[in-house]
Formats: C-alpha cells, structure tokens, sequence
C-alpha cells in the first residue's frame, strides 16, 4: 500500500536565490542548487514554477524542467535565472535525484516577497549573498 512507503528524508541540499552582477554590470537573480552533501548526487531533475494571486487574479508561470545530471559533494550548480516581477508568488523547486540508486525527492517553495535583501545570508559554498532554503 501506498501509506507503507516511506520516502528517504532529503537532508544538506539547499535552493539558493542569488543577486549578482553581469559583465554589463547590471543586477541578475540567479537559482543554485547545492549540495552540503560529503557525496554527490546523480540524476537531478528541478521542475521550477511560479503561482500566487496578483493584482486580484490567480497567477501561474510556465512549468520548467532542468536536467542537472550530477552535483559533486559540496558543491553547487546553476538551475536558471529568475526575473524579478515573480517574487510576490510563490516560486516552487522541486527537487529529485538518487544517491546510490536511491530516489529522492523534495519540494522548496520560496513564499511571496521573501526574497529580498533584509532576508540574504551568504551562501556557501556560492560565496555571495542571496536567500536560502535548506
């Protein structure tokens, strides 16, 4: 039965949302995945989606999929830059990769207007400062 199966608990794996700088040096919001893990992860696929209310009216965004293939142990990978205009909805990532032929899987949802500088932290190993959840 489904209620029998309990899921591997997904721990030392971060979405990080960080404000950078391009070559234009102009401000850039970019998505990270990280692994704290002392091993790496293989088969990451991150489905990425924006859903909320705005200006009165249920908001959706595309569903994006990005296939990371592996993430070495502590280290970080680039998912996709983040426009700015979709911070008041919820921004979801959705995490799954195995580790020794294990699956796992879990969601992370950055809420409306958390991503913001009062809330940044640095990030390691990233090493710049953005929002995180672990």
């Amino acid at each position: 039965m489904k209620k029998d199966i309990i899921p591997p608990v997904v721990e030392n794996i971060a979405i990080a949302v960080v404000k950078e700088q391009n070559e234009l040096d102009q401000t850039i919001w970019n998505v990270y995945l990280i692994n704290f893990k002392n091993e790496k992860i293989e088969g990451v696929l991150v489905t990425s989606k924006g859903y909320g209310i705005y200006n009165n009216e249920d908001v959706k965004t595309s569903t994006l999929r990005h296939f990371l293939d592996e993430v070495k142990a502590n280290d970080f990978k680039k998912i996709e830059p983040i426009a700015e205009t979709v911070f008041g909805l919820n921004n979801e990532f959705w995490v799954s990769f195995f580790i020794k032929n294990v699956m796992y899987d879990k969601k992370y949802i950055f809420l409306p207007e958390t991503i913001k500088d009062e809330n940044f932290i640095l990030i390691p190993p990233i090493n710049k400062r953005g929002v995180m959840i672990k």
